[in-house]
């Protein structure tokens, strides 16, 4: 970027220098030779571009040093902003290389990373939650103005992503999640079969616009669809039913320092560091002071604000809702991250 910034001011330099040598042109030959004024943007084009046609009229002494100097001038100035402007393209065509060898060199390390299709509206917002969770992503965007735009916040990959090559160079294969955010229900269906032929673990979350598209997305292999107009319409009709519920909901996604964080956390990275194996040992309350509000089975069973007693069994996980330095506090006793 410092490069690029470097050349366009070469570039308006050259383009001032442009301007200027004209003016003086067009000045010099209306009130040195006393040409008029068409004429004397005439003698200044001529000139300028060196092309050997005849003067208007008869140059005197005074016209011809003039034109002297302004031939010397115009040529260097005019040779300088050539260089500048090939430099510029050279040098951009440079940049974008480096850049997307660097990019690719990122992407070679990422392992267990989330691959997101589409930087769109529903696409952006997911890869600014991840930031805020500090989880490695991949964007997949064909609109090269968006590319250009965020390129210095995300790590982009310029294609199609309903082309395998691009989830290939996404890093499909070792990704872990993949978010298919694209407006058209018919790109996202080509996403989630292709994807999920090249990555059978994959966990694919596709976006849906319409109710139809939910089963066939399904059926192609997608985890789970979702539907943001129909989320928006429901969230809406809520705030007219129960609208300090929904407010406080709110309030647990939004990010700051004096909001509530609801945390995932794998049973494995808590049961080491505690004697037992009930959630009544774990005294997160009281250790943390974050609560437990919810547990989910290794069976996928969801079991909502679980008792004391409750047994804790091996792959299974705990959500938690605390303070953000609450959470934070968690991760530190217990070595999360």
């Amino acid at each position: 970027m410092k490069l690029l910034k470097l050349f366009r001011s070469k570039i308006y330099l050259a383009e001032l220098l442009i301007v200027s040598i004209l003016i003086i042109g067009i000045l010099g030959y209306r009130y040195i030779s006393g040409y008029s004024w068409m004429e004397a943007v005439y003698m200044t084009v001529i000139t300028m571009a060196t092309v050997g046609f005849s003067e208007v009229k008869p140059l005197d002494t005074a016209s011809k040093i003039f034109t002297i100097f302004f031939i010397i001038s115009s040529v260097f100035i005019v040779a300088y902003a050539i260089s500048v402007v090939t430099e510029y393209v050279l040098g951009k065509n440079s940049v974008q290389l480096l850049k997307k060898k660097r990019v690719k060199n990122k992407i070679k390390d990422l392992s267990g990373h989330i691959i997101i299709c589409g930087y769109g509206r529903n696409g952006a917002q997911a890869a600014e939650r991840l930031s805020s969770y500090k989880r490695p992503f991949v964007v997949i965007e064909k609109d090269k103005e968006v590319i250009e735009k965020y390129e210095d916040e995300v790590l982009f990959i310029e294609g199609d992503a309903t082309d395998d090559d691009s989830l290939i160079e996404a890093g499909v294969s070792k990704a872990k999640y993949l978010i298919t955010a694209m407006p058209d229900d018919a790109s996202n269906l080509f996403v989630v079969l292709s994807s999920r032929q090249l990555n059978k673990e994959l966990f694919i979350i596709s976006r849906a616009s319409l109710i139809n598209s939910q089963r066939k997305l399904i059926l192609a292999g997608a985890d789970k669809v979702i539907m943001p107009d129909k989320i928006g319409g429901d969230h809406m009709a809520s705030l007219v039913v129960m609208p300090d519920l929904i407010s406080f909901m709110d309030k647990l996604s939004t990010e700051g320092k004096h909001t509530t964080t609801l945390e995932e956390i794998a049973i494995e990275d808590l049961t080491d560091k505690i004697t037992g194996n009930s959630l009544r040992d774990l005294d997160l309350r009281k250790r943390t002071g974050c609560t437990i509000i919810g547990y989910i089975a290794p069976d996928g069973e969801y079991i909502i604000n679980p008792e004391a007693d409750l047994q804790l069994e091996s792959k299974s996980k705990v959500i938690v809702l605390g303070r953000p330095e609450q959470i934070m506090k968690l991760n530190e006793i217990f070595q999360i991250g």
